[in-house]
């Protein structure tokens, strides 16, 4: 999005849109985007240093590229979609009763029955392949704004492409094994939680979250081009901003060091995959030995058939010890 000092998430206009309506970077903020080149340079940097470089992108179609009615680009013949004798636009694929929840001035859904609205799909994941992007959060599409249609199109696209690309659902917020048994297998990752701050009420939330998808046997299953994860969230350590917050003011994780400990060890458990939420410029050496904890990353990458196990009293009746299996 834009840099505008006044604007929040939630802004009009906020948006830095191709002719084809597809959200591309400001060059304002990152300058190597001039001409066209979106993220590529970017991706080409973050390669050279051995990693890989993701993006977090909205539902469907920005508001913005609607209200302009921008033209859809059909990416397999490099000019304007046609069907039926006509140009078709944004305004033809648009759902203006589905928009994102939490950011219902930004984007809306597009509906995937139509050809169009699979065309437009297509040239925005054909981009960011091109781009070089290796991980996808796909906001607004699970949870409270759930919309199978664009899930499955995206999915079955990706699957499609030379270049493997991981592909993560967002947001959590009511998301429940119903509705996770009915994507885990087109998708990498998914969020099965709201928002985790770093507040302990949030971290215990995730024990039982963690106890009922591994029950159900979700950590690990079928996934698009291997296998699919329940996702805890980000962990919220090290240097941060509040809620809400893109400026500041920025400060230290809220967490005790015992309760971060205990967070890392049950994201590690759980199998959840491990994104740091924190300012990775800001990085303090016990955050940071925290988050490369050989023993915690081991668990996490190679432990199987986790699950909660019910307490055992020792034969002296010493305090209860929980079982992790």
């Amino acid at each position: 999005r834009k840099y505008m000092p006044e604007a929040s998430t939630n802004s009009v206009g906020a948006d830095t849109i191709d002719e084809w309506g597809r959200v591309v970077p400001d060059p304002s903020r990152w300058p190597s985007a001039a001409d066209g080149n979106g993220f590529t340079k970017v991706a080409e940097s973050v390669h050279q240093m051995g990693l890989k470089f993701g993006i977090h992108v909205m539902k469907g179609l920005s508001l913005q590229a609607y209200n302009a009615n921008t033209i859809i680009l059909d990416s397999t013949k490099g000019v304007a979609y046609e069907e039926g004798g006509r140009v078709w636009t944004a305004k033809d694929i648009g759902v203006e009763d589905n928009v994102c929840k939490w950011m219902n001035q930004g984007f809306m859904a597009v509906n995937t029955s139509l050809g169009a609205g699979r065309a437009f799909l297509r040239s925005l994941y054909a981009q960011y392949a091109q781009w070089g992007v290796d991980f996808v959060k796909n906001d607004c599409v699970f949870g409270d704004d759930f919309d199978m249609g664009e899930i499955s199109y995206v999915s079955e696209l990706l699957g499609e492409f030379e270049r493997p690309i991981i592909y993560s659902l967002s947001p959590g917020a009511n998301a429940n094994l119903e509705l996770a048994k009915k994507i885990n297998g087109l998708v990498n990752m998914y969020r099965v939680t709201a928002d985790d701050w770093d507040q302990w009420e949030h971290v215990k939330a995730h024990f039982d979250v963690s106890r009922d998808f591994a029950a159900a046997n979700m950590i690990g299953a079928t996934g698009l081009n291997g296998r699919s994860w329940p996702d805890l969230d980000m962990l919220p350590l090290g240097w941060l901003s509040n809620a809400d917050s893109n400026e500041g003011p920025h400060r230290q994780c809220n967490l005790t060091i015992d309760e971060q400990k205990t967070q890392m060890t049950l994201w590690s458990m759980a199998k959840s995959p491990i994104m740091f939420g924190g300012d990775m410029r800001r990085l303090d050496s016990m955050t940071y030995g925290l988050i490369t904890n050989p023993v915690l990353l081991e668990i996490n990458s190679f432990s199987s058939n986790n699950h909660e196990c019910s307490c055992l009293l020792s034969v002296d009746h010493r305090p209860p010890v929980a079982l992790i299996k």
